[in-house]
């Protein structure tokens, strides 16, 4: 195997025995041949007639369902993979009936599936990453991870968007001509950046979506205190990312006397109306997804998985794990629908917790919204010289060591600066008390990394307000990156033209260096440098000029 597709990659360079995610050889070569396979059915629905739309619809489903199984630690189960896997081609072959009797067809959308798992997975090594690195170069190797890479991430996003039955055929359409572009091997360097780029553009309008979809269906976030502890009872926690399995369990628990807790990314979930009318969203447990395998073990009751950042559950906790949506690993217990009724009756056998916790509060909530309701007030604020910049510090935490220079980068700044945050990323600084300017807390906490859009419309709407560009705004934007869906958000920026990004704790592995080159040249990317210090004083020294 060779994958390096998030930041813990071994040494930098990329897993090849086994995944630091405990992905194992036969996941991973399942995966590329998921990712093979959705090139080939793209193409072929690309090619459909016009006539064949409900079929394109039902291919970009799949595609969809597809990439963001493959996201890091969303499903480690070869078995459910397998399923999906031959399900994904079956549609394929079907859908080249269809096809005018002259359509010339790539491998990938002609290749016969092994029906035999052994033979399967030495078909997916010889169509992973390394095969195509001797064939097509690192570099063409390198942009069409990126592409791929971007495409998971926006996968992820219109699934999420989709569960609450929002789409965009905008989105499903480059997510078919993205997919397709992987199977033309002609393509160089410039043909597939250009690629690349459409798929930033794709990227914004999946956040937009997304936003939309939860604001619709949840209401627009409002500054909410949060308990960050728990209180004496029997209790359930969510982990993940998706709102609305939290709006059906909360629905479901009412009355029952559990208190149920968020997790991870589900934090931001106190924010929206439609779910905090629920007195019984108790509070929040735990810090970010890598310390799940600690926290876990010390919750008194059932625990659900909604979507990615699942970790190789550990013995003493793993009969309470509760997969959900395309959430996997092997011997868990999957719930195929939002019937939440085991995870209930787990709940009311389990002790719970004996006694109430002292514990700190997190405000929660700060949307574009609720931030641009008081636009007129923040821009006073910076005309007057109360605020003197911006500075985003977020996006998806991890497990590999450097990440402290978050923390210290927000903590060590200006007391005139306001940081922004969200992501897993948010709980680097969630504990810092960063106090107010005027009646604005210091520290904006703007949701999961599902709520991107709510930043960068902020940054937009700023814009307007000072009639310049992003890039001329008092922003800096300090981003952690872990998986494929960081890489979704960063493509949407560089889209936008926003310059400058410090990113880290390390460039990812499939970034050659000519790669590299053309990303500083054309939207000056900076890797994280050697302390928070040394990248406060450039910034401020660039903010001066």
């Amino acid at each position: 195997m060779l994958c390096f597709q998030c930041e813990q990659t071994h040494s930098g360079t990329g897993c090849v025995i086994r995944g630091v995610c405990t992905k194992t050889p036969e996941v991973a070569a399942i995966q590329d041949l998921m990712i093979f396979a959705s090139a080939g059915l793209s193409y072929v629905a690309k090619k459909l007639p016009d006539s064949c739309e409900a079929e394109r619809k039902e291919a970009a489903s799949l595609v969809i369902q597809a990439l963001f199984s493959t996201v890091t630690n969303v499903n480690f189960d070869a078995d459910v993979l397998t399923k999906a896997l031959y399900h994904l081609v079956d549609f394929r072959d079907a859908l080249k009936a269809k096809l005018p009797e002259d359509v010339e067809l790539p491998l990938a959308a002609t290749l016969d599936f092994s029906r035999d798992r052994e033979t399967l997975v030495k078909q997916g090594e010889s169509y992973g990453i390394a095969s195509r690195q001797k064939t097509l170069g690192i570099d063409v190797t390198g942009l069409q991870e990126l592409l791929t890479y971007g495409m998971k991430g926006m996968a992820a996003y219109a699934h999420h968007a989709a569960v609450l039955d929002y789409r965009d055929p905008d989105v499903d359409n480059f997510l078919l001509e993205g997919m397709a572009a992987l199977t033309d091997h002609s393509l160089d360097i410039q043909a597939l950046l250009a690629v690349v780029m459409r798929c930033g553009e794709a990227s914004y309008k999946t956040l937009a979506l997304l936003d939309k979809a939860n604001t619709s269906s949840f209401g627009h976030p409002v500054p909410t205190n949060v308990k960050m502890g728990p209180s004496k009872g029997k209790a359930i926690l969510v982990s993940g990312h998706d709102l609305l399995d939290m709006k059906e369990l909360l629905e479901q628990t009412k009355d029952t006397g559990i208190k149920v807790y968020t997790h991870g990314e589900m934090l931001p979930a106190h924010g929206y109306p439609e779910l905090n009318k629920y007195p019984h969203l108790a509070g929040h447990y735990g810090g970010a997804w890598m310390l799940q395998r600690q926290e876990f073990i010390n919750f008194p009751g059932p625990i659900v998985m909604t979507t990615n950042c699942l970790m190789e559950p550990r013995k003493e906790y793993a009969g309470r794990v509760f997969t959900r949506d395309l959430v996997g690993w092997p011997g868990l217990t999957h719930l195929p629908d939002r019937d939440f009724s085991k995870v209930i009756e787990a709940a009311l056998e389990s002790e719970g917790f004996t006694e109430d916790h002292e514990s700190r509060s997190h405000i929660a909530g700060f949307g574009h919204h609720t931030v641009l309701d008081s636009a007129d007030a923040v821009v006073s604020a910076i005309k007057k010289g109360d605020i003197k910049h911006f500075m985003l510090v977020g996006g998806c935490d991890g497990i590999k060591s450097g990440r402290h220079y978050f923390t210290d980068i927000a903590e060590k700044a200006p007391k005139d600066w306001v940081i922004l945050t969200l992501g897993c990323g948010k709980f680097r600084v969630t504990d810092l008390d960063l106090g107010k300017i005027g009646d604005l807390p210091r520290l904006l906490d703007m949701g999961q990394c599902n709520d991107s859009y709510s930043a960068i419309r902020v940054a937009l709407a700023l814009a307007d307000a000072f009639d310049t560009d992003v890039n001329s705004l008092p922003l800096s934007l300090v981003l952690s990156w872990y998986e494929q869906k960081a890489v979704c958000v960063l493509l949407a920026l560089l889209h936008l033209g926003v310059k400058g990004i410090r990113l880290g704790p390390t460039l990812p592995a499939f970034i050659t260096p000519n790669m590299l080159k053309i990303l500083v040249d054309n939207f000056d990317i900076k890797p994280i440098g050697n302390s928070a210090e040394e990248d406060l004083q450039e910034i401020l020294a660039a903010k001066a000029a």
